[in-house]
């Protein structure tokens, strides 16, 4: 499963992400800090909705 369809399973998921790419829990959180900045998400919420108008995942 790719981590954007890990990520809008929720954060619990993480350790989930972490351990199918082989990535320590804090560069996942990292990463997903970032994409945050750059997209403009304020929250989880709004990154998820991000990625289904970009069609990266499907509602």
């Amino acid at each position: 499963m790719a981590a954007p369809q890990l990520l809008e399973r929720g954060p619990q998921f993480v350790g989930e992400i972490f351990g199918a790419l082989g990535l320590s829990p804090r560069s996942v959180e990292t990463y997903r800090e970032r994409i945050m900045t750059k997209t403009g998400a304020r929250n989880y919420v709004g990154l998820i909705l991000y990625a289904v108008r970009k069609a990266i995942i499907r509602p």
